[in-house]
C-alpha cells in the first residue's frame, strides 16, 4: 500500500461515515449514550483527513495531532492513540508498506489503544470491531494485502453486529445495565465502516 492509497482510503471512509452519521447517532442514543456519536466520528474523520505528511510515520503522527487540535471527546482520543501507535510502528521514511509492515502497523495501533483503555472485545465498545479486525488482519498477512483487509472488514462487522447481544461495560451505556442489550454499539459500527473502506 502506498501513502497515496492510504490517504485515499480515509477519504473513502469519510464519505461512508458521513452517509451513516444519523444512523451512528441513533445507535448511540439507543444504548444510553448522548446520541452524538455520528457527529463525533464525522468531526474526527474530517480532522484525520486534514493531516499532512510525506511518509507514513509523519502522516500518522499528524493524524493524531489533528484529532487533538480539531476534535474532542473519547472517540477522537482513542483514534488518536490508534494513529500514534501506528506512527511508532511505521518504518522511518516509508512511503509504501508491504503486507508484513501493514500487519505491524495495525498491531502497533491496537496495542497503543490497549494501553490507554481497559475496554476489550466483549465490553460493547469500538474494541468489539477493532480487536477482531486486527487479529484477522495479522493472521492473513501471508495471503497479501487484499486478503488481509477483506478478513479484517468481515471480522470488524461481525464483531460489531455481535454487540447487540452484549451488556455495556463502559461509558454512559454502562448505566443502563441489561437495558443496553439489543442495540449495536455505535463506536463498533463506525469502526467496522472504516475497515470496510480498506476493501476494494
Amino acid at each position: 500500500m502506498t501513502l497515496e492509497q492510504f490517504k485515499a482510503v480515509w477519504q473513502k471512509a469519510q464519505a461512508a461515515i458521513e452517509a451513516n452519521e444519523k444512523h451512528f447517532s441513533e445507535l448511540d442514543a439507543a444504548t444510553g449514550g448522548d446520541g452524538d456519536h455520528g457527529t463525533a466520528i464525522v468531526a474526527a474523520i474530517h480532522a484525520i483527513n486534514h493531516a499532512e505528511g510525506d511518509d507514513f510515520p509523519t502522516l500518522l503522527a499528524d493524524m493524531a495531532e489533528k484529532l487533538e487540535e480539531e476534535a474532542s471527546g473519547s472517540t477522537s482520543s482513542l483514534y488518536g492513540a490508534w494513529f500514534e501507535g501506528m506512527a511508532d510502528a511505521a518504518p522511518k521514511g516509508a512511503t509504501a508498506l508491504d503486507a508484513d509492515q501493514l500487519a505491524d502497523l495495525f498491531q502497533g495501533g491496537f496495542e497503543e489503544i490497549c494501553a490507554v483503555t481497559r475496554a476489550r472485545q466483549g465490553d460493547k465498545t469500538m474494541m468489539d470491531a477493532l480487536q477482531p479486525a486486527t487479529e484477522a488482519l495479522v493472521a492473513a498477512k501471508g495471503e497479501g494485502e487484499a486478503a488481509m483487509f477483506a478478513a479484517a472488514a468481515k471480522a470488524a462487522r461481525a464483531g460489531s453486529d455481535a454487540t447487540a447481544q452484549l451488556q455495556a461495560k463502559f461509558g454512559r451505556a454502562k448505566n443502563l445495565g441489561e437495558r443496553s442489550i439489543g442495540a449495536i454499539d455505535a463506536g463498533s459500527a463506525s469502526m467496522a465502516t472504516v475497515f470496510e473502506a480498506f476493501v476494494g
